[in-house]
């Protein structure tokens, strides 16, 4: 039987959890091997607690949505008209994201960390983009990769400024070395904010909901446990950093209450099915942020618990709406319904789905939201009611999901689809399931992953109690509110459409948008101005080069960096000759005529020679010589060719008042900034040990005698090797050039 690509992303998943399972059950490990030696990096992956949680979560969720994408994809490809053949990338690129989830799940590193964090956004831009042909899916990969590329650069300042501070990017190193202070706050968040764009917490949600333009395997994937995961895991890994700020915790809890809201309120009034959901994502990563936020033991045990219960629970539910729309092209909830008889497994999947998602009891979603229930509450009586707030929300749109696709008329009729589109549903509503009445082994997993991120054991008590504790009557509390929001939906349909309209108007998508439209206008302009003549092309590089280097000199301290030396009578002929060929650089800016132009310029570069000579360089000074004369001739033999009247008409063309103003300035600053530049690299002390003395010495150990030779082809061979690819390939495209031309 042949492997296909589908067979083999299944198998790669499956033999990740089973190989990450086996090493967390004997006890963990890991390795740490040098990486960059003269940075302290360091190769260096463990599987702890918290790195098991995610790692066994992303390939678990893998092997059940790499099996739906092996019967979803043929059927998608097909009706896009595209060949079969896609769908190797297609598994390729989930294998790959799976592979970076464990690396980002399992490194020691920030370096390291953060070198799998990009490959995450790479992936999922190329799977968000996976459809290329339609225009919608284009842009929103592109949203999800600037929002979460330019974030990642704020992360990235982030553990530069750690590394700066405290002289390592080893995690465990750092937490034994830092210090609260101004100067770690400040750099955990840059850090966190980077995360939180990551997991699509507001303000910076706006880009999931657009990547559900993805095929349905990656939104099942990326979208509910892998992706949006990853950027509460780096919250979960530096959090004994974070909570060395108390005002970055309340920060925390502040965007997760409020992504908890908006996430769920927009939820409840969305109509696409995969919309539903995305913003549903948004809304129950809220809660981990949220709890994150709170901290402590109980923070702690509740979000790594509600991420394992989330991940399954929210999976199953996309993949249900793949399979739904499969199955009756509808991708609104008004176009589908009635669907229980037609489709009893894929409802009774599901449904168990659902009910973990919506923390029913019997099902391990029932014990998240106890523990997220009763972290709210030690916090305080407000934070209690709005914990039943948010809940009740989710119960609601759930409730609202299900029963849209599953109850009621029935619009549309369902055609058959592949059972492969309903045994992984029905699997994850089964662990869903499972996990409600044999909660120990999800348990133990969740409290392992909160002792790391508390830094301390963590007791994990997930049970039933038949009382009236606190977090019982939360729940009761979120049922009773839940059912009345699902009852009172339809009365309450003007007021959540006006709360859409409001979010297009002035949400921060729209804002995105113009902010985009804004630069590609400046680029348009700037790119008008570039190539108008080659002048203006100069210009522009060397305006924002000299604009660049004096914001660099205003912001340096100047004491020490210009540094004013003695005058000797030796110097005095150096300094008549570049005299000489300074006059002769500004000499060049006045002849109209083109000869008289060319032996102007030659000037510069023959006095310039002369200097070499007098610094004592006579080889460079020659090489010079050659390299001018060489030059000069080659501009006379090419206005040699040029017709004269041609040449004529352009001396003669009047000079604009423009550019007699313009130029002037821009060479002056230009000149300024080279200068001032050059002087503050010539006050610098001379190193002990040069580089060049350094070069010499190795000649020998690298079995050359020409210290040049030994530069070129082994100190700097692969640069080299590059420069000499360069200039072979443009031969090449002038010989082709060439070629054609003889044969028009």
């Amino acid at each position: 039987m042949r492997l296909g690509a589908g067979g083999a992303a299944v198998l790669t998943a499956t033999g990740a959890f089973v190989g990450l399972l086996g090493v967390w059950l004997t006890g963990g490990g890991g390795f740490d091997v040098t990486w960059v030696a003269s940075w302290d990096l360091r190769l260096a992956f463990e599987l702890d607690g918290l790195a098991a949680l995610y790692s066994l979560l992303a390939a678990g969720v893998g092997v059940a949505v790499f099996t739906y994408a092996s019967a979803y994809l043929p059927l998608h490809l097909e009706h896009e008209g595209r060949p079969t053949t896609d769908a190797w990338r297609f598994h390729a690129l989930m294998v790959l994201f799976l592979v970076a989830m464990v690396g980002l799940a399992t490194a020691q590193d920030l370096i390291l960390l953060f070198a799998f964090w990009d490959v995450t956004a790479v992936a999922s831009y190329l799977l968000i983009g996976f459809d290329r042909q339609h225009r919608e899916a284009r842009l929103s990969a592109l949203m999800a990769l600037l929002v979460t590329g330019v974030s990642a650069v704020v992360l990235l300042i982030g553990i530069l400024m750690l590394r700066a501070e405290y002289g390592t990017t080893s995690i465990p190193e750092l937490f034994e070395r830092a210090q609260a202070g101004t100067g770690l706050t400040v750099a955990t968040a840059l850090i966190a904010a980077g995360a939180l764009a990551k997991s699509a917490q507001v303000p910076l949600h706006f880009w999931l909901p657009r990547a559900m333009a993805a095929p349905t395997p990656v939104s099942a994937y990326l979208h509910s446990a892998a992706m949006v995961a990853a950027g509460v895991f780096l919250l979960s890994r530096l959090h004994p950093l974070i909570e060395r700020s108390p005002v970055l915790l309340d920060v925390l809890l502040a965007v997760g209450l409020l992504s908890m809201g908006v996430g769920g309120v927009l939820a409840l009034a969305s109509h696409g099915l995969k919309r539903v959901l995305a913003y549903s994502t948004i809304s129950q990563y809220g809660y981990v942020v949220a709890m994150l936020g709170i901290g402590g033991a109980a923070g702690a045990a509740g979000a790594c618990f509600y991420v394992l219960a989330h991940g399954m629970a929210k999976s199953a539910l996309f993949m249900t709406s793949g399979a739904v729309t499969e199955a009756t092209r509808g991708r609104r909830l008004s176009e589908v319904g009635g669907l229980l008889r037609d489709m009893p497994a894929l409802a009774a999947g599901s449904g168990m789905a659902a009910a973990g998602l919506a923390a029913l009891p019997l099902s391990i979603g029932f014990f998240k939201d106890e523990l997220f229930f009763k972290a709210a509450a030690e916090r305080g009586a407000w934070l209690a009611v709005i914990a039943v707030a948010g809940a009740a929300l989710t119960f609601a749109y759930v409730g609202r999901f299900w029963g849209a696709i599953f109850l009621g008329p029935r619009p549309r009729e369902a055609g058959t689809i592949p059972r492969l589109l309903t045994l992984p549903v029905v699997a994850l509503g089964g662990l869903v399931l499972l996990g409600g009445v044999l909660v120990t082994p999800f348990a133990d997993l969740a409290r392992d992953a909160a002792a790391t991120t508390a830094g301390m054991p963590v007791a994990l008590d997930a049970a039933y109690h038949l009382d009236l504790r606190v977090e019982n009557v939360m729940a009761l509390a979120t049922y009773l509110a839940g059912m009345a929001l699902l009852l009172l939906r339809p009365v309450l349909g003007t007021a959540l459409r006006a709360t859409l309209r409001l979010g297009d108007r002035f949400g921060p998508e729209h804002l995105y948008i113009r902010t985009l439209a804004g630069l590609n206008r400046l680029s348009n302009a700037l790119h008008d101005i570039e190539v108008q003549d080659l002048r203006a092309r100069i210009v522009s590089v060397l305006v924002s080069g000299g604009v660049l280097v004096a914001l660099g000199i205003a912001v340096t301290p100047f004491d020490g960096v210009y540094r004013v030396g003695s005058l000797r009578s030796d110097d005095v002929a150096l300094i008549v000759v570049l005299a000489i060929s300074a006059l002769a650089a500004l000499a060049t800016t006045r002849p109209r005529q083109h000869l008289a132009l060319v032996l102007t310029l030659s000037c510069v570069g023959f006095s310039l020679a002369v200097a070499y000579e007098l610094l004592g360089a006579p080889d460079v000074a020659l090489v010079a010589v050659l390299v001018e004369t060489i030059l000069t001739l080659l501009f006379v033999a090419t206005l040699s060719l040029f017709p004269r009247d041609v040449l004529r008409r352009e001396a003669a063309l009047p000079e604009s008042r423009s550019r007699r103003v313009r130029d002037p300035i821009v060479g002056v600053l230009a000149g300024t900034a080279a200068f001032l530049t050059v002087w503050a690299g010539l006050s610098r002390s001379v190193p002990s040990e040069s580089s060049a003395e350094r070069h010499v010495s190795l000649t020998e150990q690298a079995h050359g005698s020409d210290v040049v030779t030994v530069i070129l082809a082994d100190f700097r061979g692969l640069d080299t090797l590059v420069e000499v690819t360069v200039v072979i390939v443009a031969l090449l495209g002038v010989a082709v050039l060439l070629r054609k031309g003889r044969l028009w």
